[in-house]
């Protein structure tokens, strides 16, 4: 008879669709899905600010970074691109390899400043070459 769940939930049903609502920021992103060091990760279509443990509009495909082997739905891919969702970098630079899309890969990891270089507050700057003027 089942586990009292009730008429509305069957345990091998699919869940409940995911709903957007018209202001919702869309980023496609990796969700990991791998064991411990044997990482894999899904490529999924989520509002920007959700968990990845949280719901998903679309699973776009997937990634092994270990094998080095991907499969991606481009026609999906382009679907949602269009319709205004932001890929990561990361997954900007895997979909630019796949050749999904073309560009410019981006940088993943930000860069250091140069040890000589250092910051200076907006006025202490203006007032150190005023002084250099006058002197």
């Amino acid at each position: 008879m089942g586990l009292g769940l009730g008429n509305s939930c069957n345990l091998y049903s699919n869940p409940i669709p995911y709903t957007l609502t018209p202001k919702t920021m869309l980023a496609i992103k990796l969700q990991r899905i791998g064991k411990k060091h044997q990482p894999s990760y899904r490529l999924i279509v989520q509002e920007k600010r959700t968990k990845l443990g949280g719901p998903s509009a679309e699973d776009l495909g997937w990634w092994n970074p270990l094998l080095d082997k991907y499969e991606f739905n481009k026609e999906r891919v382009a679907h949602w691109m269009k319709i205004g969702a932001q890929p990561t970098d990361t997954v900007w630079n895997l979909l630019i390899t796949a050749g999904v899309i073309t560009g410019k890969k981006r940088a993943v990891h930000s860069t250091r400043k140069k040890a000589g270089t250092e910051a200076v507050p907006k006025g202490a700057g203006e007032a150190k070459a005023t002084e250099a003027q006058n002197a």
